[in-house]
């Protein structure tokens, strides 16, 4: 056996003399060294051999694969400095072309018309909140006038998590966490931005969107204060030109309620598809806040009023940059994203 492995190193090392290519080399080292290789072969045969030789035999094994192993690795580094040379002077770079400027991100149409729709309020010096989207029960419904019977609860059939906890319909909840966490009937004037959840989805309804709600509490607060701080807004957000008028509709928790449009940024007023030939188009819910709101927060109906709004942000978004199906926000198409710059 001793002979075998002698004969086997010779023949290798002759073969590596001959190797040009680095796949060869890779190619000699499985045919000697792998695990079929040939002195895996010699390594089968040593069961046959008596004891006393077998640790002889070993030692010699483990002294002819250390000099493959040592000459297949210097030869592995000649080979690869020869390709790189090679490769080096078959390619031409020329240092002349301009470099390659890096993609640069930017900001997602949602948050730009979400960082304009805090802007606007907090310069009439609204209070920007944020809270939880994991919201009891309590603060989603039954704070805001919707007992667990309430027919209302069927417009929002969301996600639950337990019978008590659930992904939030809506932003309102921070409304009556925050009117719970101030002196009672003192003044509140505050917008709640974040992300809400409801089983929807077309193409103007998405199971994850975004709102902004409103509240302002004080002494004396009437309608005519919501229409103007409204108004303000719309003429911020879409230009001195919009005009907004205020329809009767039902919300649990105002009263009286109202649906806010605006003339139609597409037409301005004069009637067309988007409009659908009216010249108003819905953007937002209002209304003076329930008493039964005020009540269940600490507050007294009888000293403070106030009113509440809620605005989809898609649906702001859309309008404003005349986007026609809300379920482009979230497929990430490059070639959406990318007009936003």
């Amino acid at each position: 056996m001793k002979e075998e492995l002698q004969a086997l190193k010779e023949q290798a090392l002759a073969e590596l003399e001959t190797v040009a290519s680095v796949d060869a080399l890779k190619d000699l080292r499985v045919k000697y060294l792998g695990k079929k290789g040939q002195m895996t072969d010699i390594l089968r045969g040593m069961g046959s051999l008596p004891a006393e030789e077998r640790p002889k035999v070993g030692q010699m094994v483990n002294e002819v694969k250390k000099v493959l192993e040592e000459a297949i690795a210097a030869k592995t580094e000649v080979l690869e400095a020869e390709a790189l040379k090679q490769r080096l002077a078959s390619e031409k770079v020329d240092i002349t072309l301009p470099g390659r400027k890096p993609q640069c991100g930017h900001l997602h149409p949602i948050t730009l018309t979400m960082r304009e729709i805090k802007k606007i309020f907090m310069r009439m010096g609204f209070e920007v909140m944020e809270g939880p989207e994991i919201e009891s029960d309590y603060y989603n419904f039954e704070a805001l006038n919707l007992p667990k019977d309430h027919p209302a609860r069927d417009m929002q059939d969301t996600f639950y998590i337990t019978e008590e906890f659930l992904l939030r319909t809506q932003t309102s909840p921070m409304q009556a966490r925050k009117m719970q966490a101030s002196v009672p009937d003192s003044p509140i004037r505050m917008i709640s931005p974040g992300t809400v959840y409801r089983n929807d989805y077309d193409a103007t309804h998405s199971p994850m969107f975004h709102q902004v709600e409103g509240l302002v509490l004080g002494k004396d607060i009437s309608l005519a204060d919501l229409k103007g701080t409204l108004e303000t807004f719309c003429k911020e957000m879409f230009g001195s030109s919009v005009s907004i008028r205020l329809r009767p509709s039902y919300f649990p928790f105002t009263e009286p309620s109202a649906e806010v449009d605006i003339s139609c940024v597409i037409c301005g007023g004069k009637g067309c598809r988007v409009c659908k030939n009216s010249g108003w188009l819905e953007i937002l819910g209002s209304g003076m806040v329930h008493p039964n709101v005020l009540r269940m927060s600490g507050y007294d109906p009888d000293k403070t009023s106030g009113y509440a709004f809620g605005m989809g942000v898609e649906r702001i978004a859309m309008l404003k940059y005349g986007i026609d199906d809300l379920r482009l926000f979230f497929e990430n198409d490059l070639r959406f994203i990318r007009q936003f710059k």
